[in-house]
């Protein structure tokens, strides 16, 4: 029953983001404070928090045989995550802060991981085992030079950040290990529901022939949800301590390491497991 199977994908994908908002995305942020890591660690710890329903989803799809599904999956996150970012940003009157050139820098880089699969999908090119190398060397040069521009016009920051560190207590072992256990519990239960979801997915357009684009877009909205929970919360964290810019710093890298964890990683990931299993 096609109502019965939507209301299955609505339940699965409800779960995803709970999990991810409430367990995932706030554990790692303890750890990762827990252990006293730069801003920019920390936000690429949060983007390869939230990706974690991509993940599960574009698996999910790609073991069904839908790797349409899974590459407007990724195009529609991709998109929204940008667009998320750019509100947050705005929205915190934080804008003056996007004018460093490392955070240019990433955006651009972030503009890339949307313009790549829109150029994939008009010149039809065919998206198999080939391009998984690609992707990941388009990857880490993208790492590459997100890293380097930090060091070069952050080199302020980071300073200040290390004498802080000096001063701060060591991170608590105790609740990092607790943290941890959390992180373990999480991925199960995420694991199980993509599992469930899949399942879903596959009949939704095997059964009900529901076009693999719908589906896509819905998993692109659905999935980039937490993305937008960890943009705000990092503006809202750095501001308290009136350090604009560290927040700002943190959500960029946020969405930085999420899209091209997104395009590049995750991408690839479906297509050898579409490559194997379909």
């Amino acid at each position: 029953m096609l109502i019965l199977e939507i209301l299955k994908f609505i339940i699965y994908m409800s779960a995803i983001v709970l999990i991810s908002k409430y367990i995932l995305v706030k554990t790692l942020r303890r750890l990762a404070e827990n252990l006293n890591l730069k801003p920019k660690t920390v936000g690429d710890i949060a983007g390869y928090a939230t990706s974690v329903p991509e993940l599960l989803t574009i698996g999910a799809s790609s073991f069904s045989g839908l790797i349409g599904t899974s590459i407007y999956n990724i195009l529609s996150s991709n998109i929204i995550n940008l667009i998320q970012y750019i509100s947050t940003i705005f929205l915190n009157k934080n804008q003056k802060y996007i004018k460093n050139t490392a955070i240019k820098t990433d955006i651009i880089l972030v503009c890339l991981t949307i313009i790549i699969p829109i150029l994939l999908i008009i010149l039809d090119i065919e998206v198999n085992i080939a391009i998984v190398p690609i992707f990941i060397i388009l990857f880490a040069f993208f790492k590459f030079l997100n890293n380097n521009t930090h060091k070069l016009y952050l080199k302020k920051e980071d300073k200040e950040l290390e004498e802080q560190e000096e001063i701060d207590e060591k991170g608590n072992k105790k609740h990092a290990i607790k943290n941890a256990i959390y992180l373990i519990i999480s991925g199960v239960l995420l694991f199980i529901v993509g599992n469930l979801l899949g399942d879903t997915l596959e009949k939704l357009c095997n059964t009900f022939n529901i076009p693999e684009i719908i589906i896509g877009i819905l998993l692109g909205f659905s999935t980039s949800i937490p993305e937008l929970i960890t943009f705000f919360e990092s503006q809202k964290h750095h501001k308290k301590e009136n350090d604009h810019l560290l927040g700002v710093v943190e959500a960029t890298n946020n969405l930085f390491t999420s899209n091209i964890l997104n395009l590049f990683m995750i991408q690839s990931i479906g297509i050898i497991i579409f490559t194997i299993f379909a």
